[in-house]
């Protein structure tokens, strides 16, 4: 299991947004920060903008924050970008049912599994872009 890069991606693109919010802010200087390819900031500027985190104007508008940093947590920005939706672990589709420990695993894990993806999904509903952008000034 892992987390895409998009996740940090995005908040790499909305913490230079605000850090540099006196420039005009575009995929080109963006890609520049992050180091990738623009097509790939816009694909992820698409899906913020979706999520109401970030206002794109093409030519000469740029781009901007739709939120203070403050409101914006590292959920809601994994929310917006991350594909995996829903239940984070994906189970085994066919465990045995003759087998003692095939038939019970789901219901032995899935109580766990649930705890742990609350456990961090609550961690990052508590830890806000502004929180990140402190680290960096």
């Amino acid at each position: 299991m892992q987390i895409s890069s998009r996740f940090t991606i995005a908040v790499h693109i909305l913490t230079c947004i605000d850090y540099f919010r006196d420039e005009h802010m575009t995929s080109d200087f963006l890609a520049g920060s992050i180091g990738i390819n623009p097509v790939m900031i816009r694909q992820i500027l698409l899906q913020l903008k979706a999520a109401g985190l970030v206002d794109v104007s093409r030519g000469k508008g740029g781009i901007a924050l739709s939120r203070p940093l403050q409101s914006v947590s590292l959920y809601d920005v994994y929310e917006a970008v991350e594909s995996v939706k829903g239940k984070l672990f994906r189970f085994h589709e066919n465990p045995n049912p003759d087998c003692p420990v095939g038939k019970n695993i789901h219901a032995a894990l899935d109580g766990s599994l649930e705890d742990i993806q609350g456990a961090l999904e609550g961690k990052m509903k508590g830890i806000t872009l502004a929180d990140i952008a402190a680290k960096i000034q």
